[in-house]
């Protein structure tokens, strides 16, 4: 701020004032009153004003680095930037902000823009700007940019009209004339099991173009359907009836394969749709005709038994009440279904059950699983007195691929190497290890040795592995791993290949080797980085197969070490115990009945564990290690229960003729199964570009509740590399509705929950139909223009006359202020004067 004098010259009566005060001292001009008043009237007599900013520009150059754009606007900036500083006004400035995914204010004009591009996420762009406008200067925005934003502007536009900075553009031409495109997709969000509907497609392209559009539409990624579909003047439908016979949720994938097609961001689509009525069960077993079903059906459930497990996913906890998995290894289900179970649980009120065996627990692979916080009972064994002493071989692929990074500074060599580590301290002093990595040759690391005292050479030889580049050749890892286990003559001897499933070669002869291994007494499990879909996959799971072992895919990095601790602990540190067992009851059956069963005197065998802190604990083991037999906690809104002896198959036969097993089944399901939502509640979804709304509707009875305690809202967003889970915040959209909005990725799934009391309204899961960067709708641009045209801006295609638009100078006049401040201190020496409280002129 600056104060400019429009009459500086009545500053020369300052002297000709100060002569008047010296020569005539009657005047009193020296006195502080009248000092002050003679000051404020000629500071009045030059009219200052007062002036706050908005001379110098601030222009912002907002630069669209989007895959959209294909890269113009990362070719263009340097050539207009270079004529905006050329022209420009004294003390003016240009910054430069680029935005695709994060907006980035550019400190350097050589910095590289870092920030994902597969959305154009324009008014993230404009929000960041506003947070950095200097308010003293004045702002104008100059775009380059297609002018396609991935999301609504509504909110930008108040921002930008209440800081009045205009929006001005320069459009990037793409190749997006002569596209076809999907752009939408319609099919209801949710259908009562059996009901037909209507699943359509909408095509767009060229507004003169007619012709023929191959297409290809698959549900759960089954068999898909093919078609083709007429574009008559750039437009075309495609109309299918589809019916589901079961509750879940079934995902459709859309793809359209048009011929010279500029784009193909945008020829594929897909959607979901919900199937419920009611709660339902989700039972995983390891056996064919599992006991469980008919008890759960004489209860009115519905039970789903999943004839592929693997291909669960969190897709297919859509309207599922509870879970439970009876004697299934952890191999057996995808590592993203077992880490949806957590937000399933902990958020949407689901219920758990976990049944024991020789496929369950620690034993089935579940020790440091994504489910092992949920469980009642801890499988790290910490007083076993019976253990088989075990001789592992870990052959590890070190090829070029394993260089690769996971962030954080790390590797997926890194990871494999923290892996091995955990392994050898999940091993006892007294168990054997050998470590031989493998690229084109093998390489120990580690000769079988007891882990004893070397425990600690042993996880400084490993943590030093390093990618050596090459692939792996399988058959030379395998004979080498055989080689040091050949060494070892203890009980249990196992080998664990840890391999990319998109780059194992050279595997030979395996089924003859293999054959030999297991006869043995030697088995294999497989830990393979990548997911069913890769390359090598299949020889992977073969391996696993005829090696009487497990094979766990690691889709993400960070799982890594996770696995192998997984692994390690089903072979050497689970324990089942197989022999008959005395029943210890307990009065925590109580907590979830009105009275307590007359519980069988013994079990047939278990799965050795521990009750956590904070696990109830209904019966225990009679033996020495007093372990819980059935267990079962809360876990944040949902519920959770672990029965360690088996329900069905081998050593479960006691069990099975008790007269109260049924009983205790029904009891459990009841407990754990989620609750119905109280009424006058429901939650819906919509997507508009990338922006998920989720709407929360009430009745006018629950306002005085909804008074007392708001009802909160979750959503957990899930890659292929992390999950995420954020807490929303709710806007009355109007009486009766309130809306919580999110700005969805591509290929991000969202779940989420919404919590009233102790009830939950679960929903999902949901992900953007299209990605919405490819979206070249008219609607879309419109929202740009209308930003544009509501905020005073233009197209400058003259870019030089950008600098001679209006700029927001705001100054004060002082001199209206002055002139009273004058009138009162007049006023005020006149009233002073009268009452005698100043000096009178004195008389000669």
């Amino acid at each position: 701020m600056m104060i400019q004098f429009v009459n500086p010259e009545f500053f020369f009566l300052l002297p000709l004032l100060a002569l008047v005060a010296w020569k005539l001292p009657n005047f009193r001009l020296l006195s502080p009153l009248r000092l002050v008043l003679t000051l404020v009237l000629i500071l009045a007599l030059t009219h200052p004003i007062l002036n706050k900013g908005g001379a110098q520009l601030d222009l912002w150059l907002l630069i669209d680095r989007s895959d959209s754009t294909n890269g113009l606007g990362a070719s263009h900036w340097s050539e207009i930037h270079s004529i905006l500083e050329s022209h420009k006004k004294k003390d003016d400035r240009i910054r430069v902000v680029d935005f695709a995914q994060n907006a980035v204010l550019r400190q350097d004009l050589n910095t590289m823009f870092e920030s994902p591009t597969s959305s154009t996420n324009m008014e993230e762009a404009l929000n960041f700007t506003l947070a950095n406008v200097d308010p003293t200067r004045s702002n104008r925005i100059l775009m380059l940019t297609d002018g396609y934003p991935t999301g609504p502007l509504k909110k930008s536009v108040a921002g930008l009209q209440e800081a009045k900075i205009s929006v001005d553009y320069r459009l990037l031409t793409t190749r997006n004339e002569q596209d076809v495109a999907i752009s939408d997709v319609r099919i209801p969000s949710r259908i009562r099991p059996g009901e037909s509907y209507i699943l359509e497609v909408s095509l767009s392209g060229p507004a003169g173009l007619s012709t023929s559009v191959p297409w290809t539409i698959s549900r759960n990624g089954g068999e898909p359907l093919k078609g083709t579909a007429q574009l008559h003047k750039g437009k075309g439908k495609i109309r299918l009836t589809d019916r589901i016979e079961n509750t879940g949720s079934a995902v459709y994938e859309v793809i359209i394969s048009p011929s010279d097609d500029p784009i193909v961001g945008n020829n594929r689509a897909v959607c979901y749709t919900e199937s419920g009525a009611g709660n339902t069960v989700l039972l995983l077993s390891g056996y064919k005709n599992d006991p469980l079903v008919p008890i759960i059906q004489s209860q009115g459930f519905k039970v789903l038994q999943p004839v592929e497990p693997m291909a669960l996913s969190a897709a297919d906890l859509s309207d599922v009440g509870s879970v439970i998995i009876n004697n299934l290894s952890a191999s057996k289900l995808s590592s993203d279904f077992l880490r949806a179970l957590k937000y399933y649980v902990n958020e949407q009120g689901g219920g758990l059950l976990m049944c024991g065996g020789r496929h369950s627990f620690g034993a089935g692979g579940y020790f440091s699983s994504a489910i092992d916080d949920l469980l009642p009972v801890s499988m790290e064994l910490k007083k076993d007195k019976i253990h088989m002493l075990v001789a592992m071989s870990m052959v590890m692929d070190r090829s070029g691929s394993m260089a690769c990074s996971t962030g954080g500074g790390l590797t997926k060599m890194d990871l494999a190497n923290s892996g091995v580590c955990r392994t050898i301290d999940l091993l006892t002093d007294e168990d054997f290890l050998s470590v031989t990595v493998v690229d084109t040759q093998p390489h120990e690391i580690v000769t079988m040795s007891p882990i004893g005292e070397n425990r600690e050479r042993m996880k400084r030889s490993i943590s030093h592995i390093e990618s050596m580049g090459g692939g792996i050749y399988v058959k030379e890892g395998l004979e080498a791993g055989w080689k040091e286990l050949q060494k070892a003559t203890v009980g249990t001897r196992h080998m664990i290949l840890f391999a990319d499933a998109d780059d194992s070669e050279e595997p030979g002869d395996y089924e003859k080797f293999l054959e030999k291994l297991t006869a043995e007494g030697v088995t294999l499990s497989v830990i393979a980085l990548g997911n069913t879909a890769s390359a090598d996959a299949q020889l992977l799971e073969q391996l696993a197969e005829l090696g009487g072992g497990r094979i766990f895919f690691c889709e993400r990095d960070s799982e890594i070490p996770q696995v192998f601790a997984q692994e390690t602990m089903s072979v050497a540190r689970s324990l089942f115990i197989k022999e008959p067992t005395p029943l210890q009851e307990t009065m925590g059956w109580l907590q979830i009945a009105a009275s307590s069963p007359q519980w069988p005197k013994h079990i047939d065998g278990y799965n050795l564990s521990y009750l956590k802190d904070g696990a109830t604990a209904a019966c225990l083991s009679g033996d020495d290690y007093n372990a819980p037999l059935l267990a079962f906690w809360n876990r944040g809104a949902g519920r959770c229960a672990a029965i360690t002896f088996p329900m069905a198959g081998e050593h479960s036969q006691t069990v099975r003729q008790w007269a109260e097993y049924g009983d205790m089944v029904q009891t459990l399901v009841r407990w754990l199964n989620r609750p119905l939502p109280p009424e006058g509640y429901s939650v819906r979804t919509e997507i508009q570009g990338n922006l998920l709304n989720v709407l929360l509707y009430y009745s006018d009875a629950n306002i005085p509740q909804m008074a007392k305690q708001m009802p909160t809202l979750s959503l957990e967003l899930s890659s292929k590399q992390s999950d995420e889970i954020v807490h929303g915040s709710w806007e009355l959209l109007k009486p009766g509705v309130y809306q919580y909005s999110y700005q969805l990725e591509p290929n991000t799934l969202a779940r989420g929950a919404v919590h009233i009391g102790k009830h939950v309204l679960p929903f999902g899961p949901l992900t953007l139909q299209t990605n919405p960067e490819w979206n070249f709708s008219d609607d879309v641009k419109a929202q740009f223009f209308d930003l544009v045209q509501k905020t005073g801006g233009q197209e400058r295609l003259d870019l030089i006359s950008i600098f001679d638009a209006p700029r927001n100078q705001s100054s004060l006049d002082l001199q209206v202020y002055l002139i009273w401040s004058g009138l009162l201190l007049l006023v005020v020496e006149a009233l002073l004067s009268k009452i005698g409280l100043l000096p009178r002129k004195k008389v000669a």
